[in-house]
């Protein structure tokens, strides 16, 4: 079944496209809730939750599919996948959200694709055509818009230790993705992504244990609510698309791609939290698109 669904994929550029599209709007429109959860619970309690519904979520879709357990050598892999993208990055994101706007949360995240794509020059040997280095220029141009200079315009130190960790995040990120590609790509998609949740949600626990345990917790519907959309939505599906893709596709394309979440997420934040845009996030969002409708152009083939 999975295999099938990998070969479409690989065929099929509207199925492709379709499924960045989907978890780019998912994971744009999480950055709300995963700033308003902090009305109701610490950051690390939140991410738990998120992940421990997530891990588990997958986990029955292992069961459901019969695909059975990863091999016992490829665990220590998981676990590093793990740790560097559902543990740390969470981990780090959900703390900045204290200081940074969730809009300006999501853009500092998505600077992942430069790390991604010169880790991936550099270990997966990957070619960076002209094509996908403007691209890359010009979305990353639109992400430097977006943030204007407040990194240089003096901010509270609050909010510049906040967007230093996202920052990280976005590095530990882009780091997952060339790891996932050089040890862990020849599992089955949903045991990678169902395993590597599992271990990254044991991290955040952990953690959360050392760190918040008797903090206040409510819980009532929009609570609950952001910790199921979050958790089964924006983590063990989109997850599981997101290891698919980068499956299918070379890690600049994938990655530049996922600049639309910054996009989505200023949008939402902006219509749902009233978070100002700017004229600057205007042009950053022009920025973005034309960039990855840049990164696609190819060469036409020789006949």
């Amino acid at each position: 079944m999975v295999g099938k669904f990998l070969n479409r994929i690989q065929e099929n550029k509207f199925v492709l496209w379709s499924l960045i599209l989907t978890i780019t709007v998912i994971w744009g429109y999480a950055w709300v809730l995963m700033k308003e959860s902090l009305n109701f619970m610490g950051p690390f309690v939140f991410s738990s939750f998120r992940f421990g519904i997530g891990a588990v979520t997958l986990l029955l879709m292992v069961v459901f599919l019969k695909v059975g357990f990863p091999p016992r050598e490829s665990w220590k892999h998981l676990l590093v996948v793990g740790l560097l993208q559902t543990a740390i990055v969470f981990l780090l994101v959900m703390f900045a959200l204290k200081f940074v706007d969730a809009g300006k949360s999501s853009v500092l995240l998505y600077s992942m694709p430069i790390w991604s794509s010169i880790l991936a020059t550099k270990f997966l040997h990957e070619k960076i055509t002209p094509a996908k280095l403007t691209g890359l220029f010009l979305g990353m141009l639109g992400l430097l818009a977006i943030l204007g200079g407040d990194i240089w315009m003096g901010q509270d130190i609050g909010v510049i230790f906040g967007e230093l960790l996202i920052i990280i995040a976005a590095i530990s990120w882009g780091i997952s993705n060339v790891y996932y590609r050089l040890h862990v790509q020849h599992l089955s998609k949903i045991q990678a992504t169902a395993f590597q949740m599992l271990f990254g949600a044991i991290v955040i626990l952990i953690v959360t244990l050392f760190m918040e345990w008797g903090e206040p917790i409510q819980f009532n519907a929009v609570s609950v609510y952001y910790i199921l959309f979050t958790g089964i939505l924006a983590s063990a599906l989109c997850f599981f698309v997101w290891f698919v893709i980068i499956s299918v596709v070379d890690i600049v394309t994938a990655t530049l791609s996922t600049l639309l979440v910054p996009l989505f997420g200023l949008l939402f934040s902006s219509f749902f939290l009233n978070e100002t845009m700017s004229f600057s996030m205007i042009i950053g969002f022009i920025f973005i698109i034309f960039g990855i409708a840049v990164a696609q152009i190819r060469k036409p083939r020789r006949v």
